[in-house]
């Protein structure tokens, strides 16, 4: 279902037709007959939209519009009414109607005014959520992103490891952010204000291991890819773990249990890490994670290239969420930057670019980019380029970019 919808009218013919038409588009209607009805389904939780008509006996539409504001000023209520009056949708709109709607209303008009709604309240809601896990000051909340229930499974997790001040198993499947949850695990334990100190294991010495440890002290040391740490470094990790001072958080893409059976990890030292272990589920496994996640990815991508976040449409974001990404998280990352830079987000369409084309799509997206700002006006989005007025129009030419057309 594209979305919820609490449809008011009195009148049960209406109501019904009304219900079909949103049903047939895939929407989620709640048909009721009076305010009295509707008021049980309103709530700053309620993440649909409200359509509603403005002639009912009793509490009119004026009347559940004033409720509506004053529980959620950002709940989009949309109002109908058969008297064609142009003095009432004014009323309407300065009293904070999302929208207006004549009956009879094609339904062509109805469902792009029902679009933009649950859009417009979609985005509210998520800002919403961001801000009080901002709020929180729980760095789980903050930095794991999701709203899947494997998601606040993970969340909880980390929290719980934090908790249990012992050493920590990170696993994972390539590109999911084992360093991340590392990272979220110290900030949510006791040491979080001492030392976090990350390091690549496969590159360690016995002497090198013996300095990240003593920088590591007091606080939380985090080996990515244990499972390629030398002997050497291993029997020096042994050592210092017996003699504490500092917390360690492993991770791995491997399973552990062959390298130990293998002899190429000490199973001391897996078993001291196995006691705690998280595991990060990969995005094939919770897909609904994956608008949320984009989206994050997107505004960051943005912030980065000093770019407008573009306008995420639904057909991609079904395309994204239909998608296996093996590369997991990084691969997600890597698809919102393409994104936001104008490039292809197929993976393979950008591959079949050189390096000249791909530089071209961002330097044409970036002249756009600065021409929406100047509102069309090509001397101005030339200054804030930093280019001649020349190179400037050379440029627009070249990609064939007319300035009049972002006035």
């Amino acid at each position: 279902m594209k979305g919820k919808v609490l449809l008011v009218d009195d009148d049960a013919a209406v109501r019904e037709a009304l219900a079909q038409t949103l049903e047939l588009a895939d929407y989620h209607p709640t048909a009721v007959g009076s305010f009295i009805e509707a008021k049980d389904h309103i709530s700053e939780e309620f993440e649909g939209v409200i359509l509603s008509d403005i002639r009912m006996p009793g509490r009119d539409g004026f009347h559940l519009l004033e409720y509506t504001q004053k529980l959620d000023s950002e709940l989009p209520v949309v109002l109908l009414t058969g008297e064609g009056d142009i003095p009432m949708a004014v009323k309407a709109m300065g009293q904070g109607a999302f929208g207006f709607l004549e009956k009879p209303c094609p339904p062509g008009d109805l469902l792009a005014v029902i679009e933009r709604a649950i859009k417009t309240r979609a985005m509210v809601q998520e800002n919403r959520r961001l801000k009080a896990q901002l709020e929180t000051g729980d760095p789980a909340a903050r930095m794991l992103f999701g709203q899947s229930t494997l998601s606040e499974a993970l969340r909880d997790r980390v929290r719980a490891a934090a908790r249990a001040g012992t050493d920590v198993l990170i696993t994972g499947a390539p590109g999911s952010g084992i360093y991340k949850v590392a990272e979220v695990v110290h900030l949510c334990s006791m040491s979080a204000k001492g030392p976090f100190v990350k390091r690549a294991a496969p590159a360690l010495s016995r002497a090198e291991m013996t300095e990240v440890v003593a920088a590591a002290q007091g606080g939380t040391l985090f080996l990515d890819d244990i499972g390629g740490l030398s002997a050497d470094a291993q029997m020096a990790l042994i050592d210092a773990l017996e003699e504490g001072g500092f917390r360690l958080i492993a991770g791995t893409t491997q399973d552990l249990s062959k390298a130990v059976e293998e002899g190429r990890l000490q199973a001391d030292l897996y078993y001291r890490v196995e006691v705690m272990m998280v595991r990060i589920p990969s995005l094939s496994e919770r897909p609904e994670d994956i608008p949320v996640l984009f989206r994050h990815y997107v505004a960051q991508a943005a912030e980065q290239a000093g770019l407008d976040a573009p306008e995420l449409r639904p057909e991609m974001v079904s395309r994204l969420m239909t998608q296996e990404w093996p590369g997991n998280a990084r691969a997600l990352m890597s698809a919102a930057m393409r994104f936001v830079l104008g490039l292809n987000d197929s993976d393979d369409a950008a591959q079949k670019l050189g390096l000249a084309e791909q530089l071209a799509q961002v330097e044409r997206s970036l002249l756009i980019t600065a021409l929406r700002k100047a509102e069309g006006h090509a001397s101005a989005a030339a200054k804030a380029l930093k280019l001649p007025r020349k190179t400037f129009y050379d440029k627009l030419a070249r990609y064939g970019i007319k300035p009049e057309e972002f006035r």
